[in-house]
């Protein structure tokens, strides 16, 4: 039998060895996202940039059923989420944050097994509540619609691809008002995502105050402020 090697660098024993996990815990959250940001992209925050140990972290638990990152994935994503509470309006006073996670389409839940952007929401809401923030996840985006596959698309082919294919569950929507809402997902890249997911929001008559996610794209992120 041999030990788990590092999910991150490959090297450390356990699936995430001290050094990655450090580059979670020790990153410095902040803006973040693409420029020039696309239509209706509200302000977004990341904990780390996207690149070599988090990358492969991220397709781990996303793509190979690692859910045992999911706590100290959801942990960058917590920091993320209190950078971009520090940063946005003031919500309902008490008023729990609602974290929305971008929904995977169900094929994909199928084949991975698992929503990746539900499984770290739930993660950093637990790590904000035992961090004195009231947080709750609130999945109330669905597909309204089919879409392709993502990979190989264009910034405007992605937005094209994805402009309202989301909408808010209609059961759902009195949940929302009133409420200090922040768009979570893992990634940010081109924005598109996040961007489709606000304007469902908003055409439900709850815009989200930001987004956060645990990583953007290294050549995008806007002040990150880790140098990469």
């Amino acid at each position: 039998m041999l030990p788990a090697r590092c999910a991150g660098c490959g090297e450390g024993a356990g699936q995430l060895c001290p050094a990655c996990r450090a580059l979670l815990t020790c990153a410095a959250a902040g803006p973040a996202g693409p420029e020039p940001p696309p239509d209706g992209l509200p302000p977004v925050h990341a904990a780390t940039p996207y690149g070599g140990p988090v990358r492969n972290l991220l397709i781990a638990h996303k793509e190979r059923g690692a859910l045992r990152l999911a706590r100290p994935l959801g942990s960058a994503l917590a920091a993320a989420v209190r950078s971009a509470d520090a940063a946005g309006a003031p919500g309902a006073p008490g008023a729990p944050l609602l974290l929305v996670p971008v929904p995977s389409t169900r094929r994909s839940v199928r084949e991975r097994g698992h929503d990746p952007a539900l499984r770290l929401a739930r993660a950093a809401a637990r790590e904000l509540r035992r961090a004195g923030r009231p947080a709750r996840v609130a999945p109330v985006l669905r597909h309204a619609r089919r879409v392709a596959d993502q990979a190989g698309l264009s910034a405007a082919e992605r937005h094209r691809n994805l402009h309202g294919a989301l909408t808010v569950r209609p059961r759902t929507v009195a949940l929302l008002h009133g409420r200090p809402v922040v768009l979570v997902d893992d990634l940010v890249t081109t924005g598109a995502s996040l961007a489709e997911a606000a304007r469902a929001l908003r055409a439900a008559g709850c815009p989200p105050r930001a987004a956060a996610t645990v990583a953007a794209t290294a050549r995008r992120a806007a002040s990150i402020g880790l140098g990469r």
